[in-house]
């Protein structure tokens, strides 16, 4: 039996979905402490290992009818950021989560180093012009919150954003999460709905992740010496993504740390939260007037 045939007999109740989802969603960032979530976590009670490849094929398939409802009724959008460390998987995630939904509906955004006209404006300018519209899915592969990760860690690069001198100060930082936590406001206000996933991987899933690019040489196009460099600075990431989900976790714009070790697990946790936030919008496909229906039937009637 293939995983799709699998999938009819074998899915979550929308109370497991529910439960696995809440397991990983922070929506308060107060008291939050990366050190007591597991990167290898699989909640063992909810999903079993030969169920996942069924489990996520089924996902799929909701994900895919929810997304023809979303884009047909075309009032709602959803943001769908994704931060992690190099090698945790985004790009996996993205592919397999996504698989079936119709590509007319879903833009993928990546951020890389800003450029010369994303310099010439403020932080948050790239990330705007890059908002999905309304009745799709927008997936920010990583996203504003570099802003407050990387060039945290590499202070230097504020060199390079030609700010005020009266702005760098003690409270750069703390100014950042308030921005960030009023634009995530912003766009819940304006029907964009906002989830975050931080794919929590843990240094020694990644060390076996790079080796394994190096053993390949279907991979070597995956490995980047500067990634390894950034192994460096690996207790300054885990510090400043604690503070940043701390900063920016809630309810209308929550974070989902997800166990990464494991990418069967970590695109099911992705897929049902999604579908956990999909469901709780009540899409519908418009229904015609009873002017659009005369018309409709006008229309049979002269093709038959």
């Amino acid at each position: 039996m293939n995983a799709r045939a699998a999938a009819a007999s074998l899915h979550l109740s929308s109370k497991q979905t529910r439960e696995l989802v809440d397991r990983y969603r922070v929506a308060d960032g107060r008291g939050f402490r990366l050190k007591h979530h597991d990167p290898a976590d699989v909640a063992g009670h909810l999903v079993a290992h030969d169920q996942a490849n069924a489990l996520l094929a089924d996902g799929v398939e909701r994900l895919t009818r929810l997304q023809q409802k979303l884009y047909a009724q075309d009032r709602w959008a959803l943001l769908c950021v994704l931060q992690a460390m190099d090698a945790a998987g985004k790009d996996g995630t993205i592919k397999h989560v996504m698989s079936g939904v119709n590509p007319q509906g879903v833009q993928v955004t990546s951020f890389k180093a800003p450029g010369p006209e994303s310099l010439a404006h403020d932080f948050l300018w790239r990330c705007v012009v890059a908002l999905p519209a309304r009745g799709h899915i927008g997936i920010f592969n990583r996203s504003h919150y570099e802003e407050v990760l990387v060039v945290r860690v590499h202070p230097e690069i504020l060199q390079t954003q030609r700010l005020p001198p009266e702005v760098v100060g003690k409270k750069l930082w703390q100014h950042r999460f308030e921005s960030i936590v009023d634009f995530e406001r912003h766009l819940s206000r304006q029907g964009i709905v906002v989830l975050k996933f931080f794919l929590h991987l843990s240094r020694e899933e990644q060390r076996r992740r790079f080796l394994a690019r190096l053993e390949d040489r279907d991979k070597y196009w995956k490995f980047s010496a500067a990634d390894l460099r950034e192994r460096d600075f690996w207790d300054q990431y885990q510090q400043v993504y604690e503070e940043a989900i701390c900063a920016t976790a809630a309810p209308h714009a929550p974070w989902f740390v997800v166990p990464a070790d494991n990418k069967w697990f970590s695109r099911l946790v992705v897929v049902e939260a999604i579908i956990d936030a999909l469901d709780a919008l009540d899409l519908s496909v418009p229904q015609p007037s009873a002017k659009e229906l005369a018309a409709l039937e006008a229309a049979r009637r002269e093709l038959t």
